[in-house]
């Protein structure tokens, strides 16, 4: 069992895990850490706990020591010129006429480094925007191209259910989402539904898309042949959650639908399910989503 201590940089952000050493710390204290990245303030949101040793990725950083009154007022004082520094990026961004798009300004707690996030669908060279910041700032500055994802959790928002976005409120990592998670769950495959205020595939996809996957693989597919207790027809739709099916019966020339529990109908003849076949209402909604599709990729691979 390892002793850790959780620890936030920014809200809504990633928890990390540290070594506290000696420290008792509590939920709520502000603490100075050793990252990859220099000392850093942080957040304490879960006080010291043991977990098992494969729950925690070696090695693990170290709490330096509880921040001082001192450090407390620093870090409130830089994130009050947070927005001057924005600005005054943002008018040198347009006096260099660069194709990028400034997302935040970050001061470090002490004072010593600026980061400015922005995204841009292109490489930038900001050479010369770095200089001009530095004779501004008489600091260290950093530049960090960010990610439509990540743009959107930092500036915050609701989604289409109406609640905070789950990225601004809870959500710590981005997981790759698909097109095919939506056709498990009988959504619609209009893009313009299935997409988040980020321009991207809705990440509320991936939170059920296990449960489907399970209930799909004892289900018959649409389009096989079942037997019933009224005859043999074939499945129209199927209800994946309730584990109901709608079974299209052809009798005297006339065609007529019943529902039955999956478990009460055979399959005589199943179908091989075609996962990479989209069907939309029209061509601009295939080509957007297999844009949307091809996006996910890239994202994954860079």
């Amino acid at each position: 069992m390892k002793q850790v201590v959780g620890i936030n940089f920014k809200c809504p952000g990633k928890m990390y895990y540290f070594d506290p050493g000696d420290f008792k710390l509590e939920k709520g204290m502000h603490v100075i850490v050793d990252t990859a990245m220099g000392e850093e303030y942080g957040e304490v949101t879960l006080a010291n706990k043991e977990l098992e040793d494969d729950k925690v990725s070696e090695p693990l950083k170290k709490v330096i020591r509880i921040a001082t009154e001192k450090e407390d007022k620093m870090y409130q004082e830089f994130k009050a010129k947070e927005r001057d520094a924005f600005e005054q990026c943002q008018k040198q961004i347009k006096e260099f006429d660069l194709p990028m798009k400034l997302i935040e300004a970050e001061y470090k707690y002490d004072g010593s480094k600026v980061t400015f996030y922005f995204s841009s669908e292109k490489r930038i060279d900001f050479r010369e925007l770095v200089k001009a910041l530095a004779a501004i700032f008489r600091t260290r500055i950093e530049m960090r191209q960010i990610g439509v994802r990540d743009e959107v959790k930092r500036l915050g928002g609701n989604g289409i259910c109406g609640r905070e976005l789950c990225c601004c409120s809870f959500l710590r990592n981005f997981e790759t989402v698909s097109i095919k998670m939506a056709k498990e769950q009988n959504m619609s495959l209009n893009p313009t539904k299935i997409s988040g205020n980020c321009g991207r595939l809705m990440c509320c996809l991936k939170y059920e898309h296990n449960v489907y996957s399970d209930k799909l693989k004892s289900l018959p597919k649409i389009g096989a042949e079942v037997k019933t207790q009224d005859g043999v027809g074939e499945v129209s739709s199927v209800e994946t959650l309730k584990e109901v099916i709608r079974v299209k019966f052809h009798e005297n020339g006339e065609t007529f639908f019943k529902k039955y529990n999956a478990k009460d109908v055979v399959v005589i003849k199943d179908v091989v399910d075609e996962e990479d076949k989209i069907e939309t209402e029209s061509e601009e909604d295939l080509k957007e989503l297999q844009k949307l599709e091809n996006l996910e990729k890239e994202e994954k691979n860079t």
